[in-house]
């Protein structure tokens, strides 16, 4: 539910601030005052295209901002975790058009793009005036809503899992179809495995391999570096004797001096550790000596493995992710002609199961079609049109292949006057009467869709006396069940509100401004007043406005 909205420098609007709670909350004014544009700003908070021309005169930006409650909006909520931008609870948009024609958005302080804030405002707001209708018009929502009606979704579940088993092995399908004839690929495959496969290429077996070229090409400059340390450490000159010659000086004074006798005693120690290297030295030398031949296999090895790396295009210690790839795709071709006819028949299961239950929906959304048709027909007459008809038409879908939808689409046809034939909601003619079509559909349908804020832009337009009363006792009845914004200029919907603003306009120099104000006790009956009687505002004028106000109250 809206809970605020902010404009500043929004047309002739410098600044303004509105809050909204629960019913139905009518906006009037004079003609021209700027009734509608509360409007245009949800419809711009919304995702609207911007028109920069409404940016207020010598201002360089407009500035837009709403708060929703989100108590009854749990699509908005799920939606805003999904992408991430919720906030405990929160939600807030917020847009800025500049004069020159550039646009940001933000949902609860994070910058969004526009189709992020269209997706989100969906779920928020629904805008029914006389050239805002795009959720009724659009086939798949009046397919959505006659399944609404009907309490179809039982139905529509079975419908929707079988065309999602349908499409998925029908994917897979084409994908093995795609392949054309497999064998040149199994016979390439095949070499390729055995080329692979008459090496070792564990990444343990490609390390010692590698290693062992680097102690080969290293030879020469090891033994010459383990003869030298040997003999600085080991020889008769070397690092240990002159420590065996330090600890016999030490000793003789060991006895006399405790820490020279721990002196000599840490000497001792190195000394065997001096001896312990010169031993691994030697040992180390020995190994050195390599056997030429087992050097050149594995000069040639080595050099097989970089020839197969480069040929696959994978580092050394690819090569064996790179075999069990290739193993895993060559089985996977064996088994093709044998997968191609298990998906054959899971197709074919998938696509009996939703014609039984496409058939079983189908022969539901008739009953419903009709259900509806006559519900909205006989609203149409309470609401100034009669002698309309309304229709659910269902047209049979061509293409054999399973839908989530089902066998059918669903197209809303009206007739407004008697004598002519239905025809498309969409291609309607009249605002007002489709405005007032949207009305009863949504009066018809209330509580079978989830958007917790309705806007009605002057559905009154053309009517008046008890048609007016009706259509407003209608919004009201609207508003029992979510929020209803109506912008009006008939007392008798005004008197139905369970809150009111007037928007007036005011000059001030050469500038105009409008501003909106809310009504309390005596000033809404003087507005409401002023709706029925003009400029000159009687004592018997406000009398009746306020027995409409009163009148409303009482149901």
């Amino acid at each position: 539910m809206l809970t605020l909205l902010s404009l500043r420098d929004f047309a002739v609007v410098r600044a303004a601030e509105l809050r909204f709670g629960a019913g139905m909350t009518v906006i009037s004014g004079e003609t021209g005052a700027g009734k509608s544009l509360l409007v245009d700003a949800l419809l711009w908070l919304s995702g609207a295209r911007a028109d920069p021309g409404m940016v207020r005169a010598g201002a360089p930006r407009a500035e837009l901002a709403a708060e929703f409650s989100l108590d009854d909006a749990p699509d908005a909520a799920v939606w805003l975790a999904e992408n991430e931008l919720d906030d405990d609870g929160h939600c807030q948009l917020r847009r800025v058009v500049k004069a020159d024609g550039g646009s940001k958005a933000w949902i609860n302080g994070r910058a969004v793009t526009l189709g992020q804030l269209a997706a989100l405002g969906a779920k928020l707001v629904e805008v029914h005036g006389q050239h805002e209708h795009q959720a009724l018009l659009d086939r798949g929502r009046q397919l959505g809503l006659l399944d609404a009606f009907g309490r179809l979704q039982p139905l529509a579940g079975p419908v929707q899992k079988a065309a999602a088993a349908w499409q998925a092995a029908d994917r897979e399908l084409a994908a093995l179809q795609d392949r054309g004839d497999v064998g040149d690929r199994i016979d390439y495959l095949g070499h390729q495995i055995d080329e692979l496969e008459r090496e070792s290429l564990s990444a343990a077996d490609i390390d010692a391999l590698l290693a062992q070229h680097r102690r080969a090409a290293n030879a020469g400059a090891l033994l010459q570096a383990c003869e030298r340390a040997g003999l600085l450490m080991g020889d008769e000159d070397g690092a240990a004797a002159s420590v065996g010659q330090a600890i016999a000086a030490l000793s003789k004074w060991a006895a006399d001096e405790p820490r020279i006798a721990d002196a000599a005693a840490l000497a001792e120690s190195a000394r065997l550790q001096l001896q312990e290297a010169v031993g691994l030295l030697d040992a180390a030398r020995d190994g050195l000596d390599l056997d030429p031949e087992e050097v050149q296999r594995g000069e040639q090895r080595l050099s097989r493995l970089h020839d197969l790396a480069r040929k696959h295009r994978v580092p050394l210690h690819d090569l064996e992710s790179r075999h069990a790839a290739l193993r895993a795709e060559l089985d996977g071709l064996r088994g093709a002609e044998g997968r191609v006819a298990a998906l054959q028949a899971e197709r074919e299961a998938a696509a009996a199961r939703w014609r039984d239950a496409a058939s079983a929906l189908t022969a539901a959304r008739r009953g419903a079609a009709a259900a509806l048709g006559s519900a909205i027909t006989a609203l149409m007459q309470e609401l100034g049109m009669a002698g309309g008809v309304f229709e659910v038409q269902l047209e049979s879908l061509s293409d054999a292949k399973p839908t989530a939808s089902g066998a059918e689409r669903a197209e809303f046809l009206v007739s407004a006057n008697p004598g002519q034939p239905p025809r498309a909601l969409r291609k309607v003619a009249s605002g007002g009467e489709l405005a007032r079509i949207a009305l009863a559909i949504e009066v018809a349908t209330l509580g079978l869709d989830d958007t917790p804020t309705m806007v009605f832009d002057e559905v009154d337009t053309g009517i008046g006396g008890a048609v007016a009363e009706i259509v407003g006792q209608k919004l009201r009845t609207l508003g029992g069940g979510r929020q209803v914004l109506c912008v009006t200029h008939l007392p008798q919907v005004a008197a139905q509100g369970h809150a009111h603003y007037r928007v007036a306009k005011s000059v001030s120099g050469d500038e105009t401004f409008s501003q909106p104000e809310k009504l309390e006790e005596p000033a809404r009956v003087d507005e409401i007043a002023r709706m029925l009687g003009g400029i000159d505002i009687t004592a018997a004028v406000r009398t009746s406005a306020r027995q409409m106000l009163d009148k409303a109250r009482k149901g």
